[in-house]
């Protein structure tokens, strides 16, 4: 039996690497997908090798992830139960059409995962697998092994000499890409508990950013951002450009209680520096391109389109849909919004549009030939 395991080079894929050999007595191809964690890919590779990978299989997603799902969602003003903006949600279908591609080019029989049977991973990658590969065995061991923690996980670790990157001194699981950074799991699993200070790793602590404030520009062309700061830049270097910008300034830390599409609360704690930036920034010119009646129905379909993408349905025919709404409705935000980094908050200071349809002849305060104010009373009658 051969199989294709998404493979992080953590404490949990490490265990399952070697677990898959013994009890399924699998020949197992790690893929490790390269969303922009950093390092971690390259060690992963190695790591996997070490622990009895046949073969070890990196796949570089960064264009893929942001042009493909980090952008479409932006352009959807996809935000989940008003705070989380998706990061590890969006990362996982496309991770799963990697996994995918590569189970078939090794002639895999399945593919495995490390997603615990509490969690929304499970579902993201199953879904996208049936989405894409229906034909494909999905192994997941968290739903099948005798371990009930990381503590046994830990201990088989150890037994085997796979080493452990959990430890006391950082109890707690994360995953990253190039969007965010989430961290869950371990000290945090207490809503009282305050994360630890030395936990975030994109962004500074807003206490010690910066005393002086940073002006950003951010432009965009039918709802993808394409400039910051006039310089045009590629998806990837422009998602880049503004981490490093807000994350110096302690920008886009969020710290929820959120809904898992199984039933569960799960407190989690996010860095999202760039995208909350995207967001503040696209949300600002569009205030002055579209519609009133077009932006309400928007919002009104976008938290319903963060649902179906939180919940795994990236592949549906209802996402689908709604991205071709969501899209039409972008084609007119094209244009700049300015805004202020400071100390954890990210402020809009300015919009401009050739599409706006602002017209500041009706919206003055002062005397104008254009709007009757004496019209109102017929229309509050």
């Amino acid at each position: 039996m051969k199989v294709v395991l998404a493979y992080s080079g953590g404490l949990d894929t490490s265990v399952i690497l070697a677990w898959l050999g013994e009890e399924y007595d699998a020949e197992v191809v790690t893929y490790t997908a390269d969303v922009g964690q950093g390092e971690e890919v390259e060690e992963a590779r190695t790591k996997a090798l070490d622990t009895g990978a046949v073969d070890a299989v990196v796949g570089d997603l960064k264009e893929e992830f942001v042009v493909d799902a980090v952008f479409p969602a932006l352009r959807a003003a996809a935000v989940y139960e008003t705070e989380y903006l998706l990061g590890t949600s969006l990362a996982r279908p496309i991770i799963t059409k990697g996994l995918v591609e590569t189970a078939r080019e090794h002639g895999a029989d399945a593919i495995a995962h490390g997603a615990t049977g509490k969690g929304n991973d499970q579902v993201r990658f199953e879904l996208s697998t049936a989405a894409l590969a229906p034909d494909l065995k999905t192994i997941a061991p968290w739903r099948e092994w005798k371990m009930g923690g990381r503590a046994d996980l830990v201990a088989y670790a150890e037994a085997r000499g796979i080493p452990t990157p959990v430890t006391k001194e950082s109890p707690y699981s994360m995953d990253a890409n190039l969007y965010h950074i989430s961290y869950e799991g371990g000290v945090l699993e207490d809503p009282w508990v305050a994360p630890p200070k030395g936990m975030f790793r994109m962004t500074s602590d807003p206490e010690s950013a910066p005393d002086e404030p940073r002006e950003v520009v951010v432009g965009f062309q039918s709802g993808n951002p394409a400039t910051v700061d006039g310089e045009s830049m590629t998806p990837v270097e422009l998602l880049t450009r503004l981490n490093e910008l807000a994350g110096i300034h302690g920008v886009g830390r969020i710290d929820i209680v959120e809904n898992r599409f199984v039933g569960i609360k799960s407190r989690g704690v996010y860095e999202t520096p760039g995208g909350t930036v995207l967001h503040a920034a696209r949300r600002a010119l569009e205030s002055i391109v579209l519609d009133r009646e077009v932006l309400h129905l928007r919002d009104d379909l976008s938290s319903r389109y963060a649902r179906i993408v939180y919940n795994g349905f990236w592949y549906s025919p209802e996402r689908h849909a709604l991205q071709s709404m969501m899209d039409e409705i972008q084609s007119a935000v094209t244009g700049e919004a300015r805004l202020t980094l400071y100390k954890g908050s990210v402020t809009v200071t300015g919009r401009q549009s050739p599409n706006s349809i602002y017209s500041e002849d009706i919206a003055t305060f002062e005397a104008d030939d254009v709007y009757d104010q004496s019209d109102a009373k017929g229309f509050i009658n």
